[in-house]
């Protein structure tokens, strides 16, 4: 059955816990090893994410957490099902997807930014360079 984008974050944001951006700041500080990602292409995400954040676009995403595929479409910082990952995008939307999408391949222990980077800087938090690597 076909399903619309509305009913997949539905889902995504019903099966992957959220968590608020003062809530992120504190599990950051307590999980030096957490990987956020910045799910938004690179285009969009125009060079300013969360200090930390590295920029791996929804669709290089789905391949670089596969380990089925080729080792060099791989991210190793994505080889650990276990490693704490915490997904965002400019809303909130794409990152609930793209946890759910990482959930689905067997990680454990995914979250997502609720509002994403917009409700980051409502909270009142800055933003800087992207890394992109």
């Amino acid at each position: 059955m076909a399903r619309t984008v509305g009913q997949m974050v539905a889902e995504a944001t019903a099966a992957v816990p959220a968590l608020r951006a003062k809530d992120l700041v504190q599990w950051l500080q307590e999980n030096p090893d957490a990987l956020l990602i910045d799910v938004r292409d690179s285009a969009q995400a125009n060079a300013e994410s969360i200090r930390g954040a590295i920029n791996i676009d929804y669709g290089d995403l789905l391949f670089a957490a596969d380990n089925e595929v080729p080792e060099e479409w791989r991210d190793p910082r994505l080889a650990d099902r276990s490693r704490l990952i915490i997904t965002h995008c400019v809303l909130g939307p794409l990152g609930a997807i793209a946890a759910k999408t990482l959930q689905d391949m067997g990680f454990t222990n995914v979250h997502y930014l609720e509002g994403g980077i917009e409700g980051w800087k409502a909270a009142g938090f800055p933003i800087e360079q992207l890394r992109n690597n």
